[in-house]
């Protein structure tokens, strides 16, 4: 089996997957200070808890934009699983050819994104990715990566509002009854919710403007069912799609593993 984790500065997502099926996937909270052994325990208790054990797993592949992170996600693969990780860098084979100046700087999750959404999805296709920043990625019809867009998360954008605006105060995210919010909670509500989906539809029109033609719109991380639902652009939900890029990128990279004592 297979252990993916996709580390964002929000969130981690992990999945399990047999060939290439996922069986098992979790969403939790990133921690910077969280030691290896801490993660390898937490780890430990969620595969218990869908009844998988340690020893199935045989190989670990890594996207992380947490660099100071790297090493202990190291040490919890060797230390808990026996296995050397993948990690997805500038040297992974991807595929498709990168047209961002310079290549590196593209965040490991976006090309992850890129890679599970062309697979699935063919091309041309716009991947929104609602995480700490909300990202626009877009794939050619030949699955190369053109580039894209970047805009403050939903997450971090809400947050300063709270913080900075004393008489403001955090709502529940989900729709309100009306645009015109007939209450201050409603209409934060409002500008929140219609507001980032507007954001989104006006985005993706700009780009599907530039490629001069139709690209299907899948919407990805933790937020995305929320705001799809108020969006007009969005057309499929795939909160786990950087998961299933890593067990893409895993087997195009012929990953191999040398199971160590524990």
């Amino acid at each position: 089996m297979l252990l993916a984790l996709d580390i964002g500065n929000t969130n981690i997502s992990l999945g399990v997957y047999e060939g290439a099926d996922r069986i098992a996937d979790w969403r939790i909270r990133t921690d910077r200070d969280r030691t290896a052994d801490e993660h390898g325990i937490l780890i430990k208790h969620l595969l218990e808890h869908r009844h998988i054990a340690i020893h199935q797993i045989r190989a670990i592949a890594i996207s992380n934009v947490v660099p100071t992170m790297n090493e202990v996600l190291h040490q919890l693969s060797i230390r808990y699983f026996g296995v050397e990780p993948f990690f997805v860098g500038p040297d992974t084979e991807f595929g498709f050819a990168v047209h961002y100046d310079p290549p590196s700087d593209v965040g490991a999750d976006r090309l992850v994104n890129a890679v599970a959404a062309y697979a699935q999805y063919g091309g041309p296709c716009i991947v929104v990715d609602f995480g700490t920043a909300t990202t626009f990625d877009v794939v050619a019809e030949n699955g190369d990566y053109l580039g894209g867009a970047i805009a403050p998360g939903i997450g971090i954008s809400t947050e300063a509002l709270f913080r900075l605006a004393s008489r403001l105060y955090r709502v529940d995210l989900v729709a309100p009854p009306h645009a015109i919010g007939h209450t201050t909670p409603q209409a934060m509500q409002s500008g929140i919710l219609y507001g980032f989906a507007g954001q989104v539809d006006a985005l993706v029109e700009r780009i599907k403007a530039e490629l001069k033609g139709s690209a299907r719109v899948i919407a990805t991380g933790g937020l995305a069912e929320l705001i799809a639902k108020e969006s007009r652009t969005i057309e499929q939900i795939d909160p786990f799609l950087a998961l299933d890029g890593l067990c893409i990128l895993a087997e195009r990279n012929h990953v191999k593993w040398s199971h160590k004592s524990l």
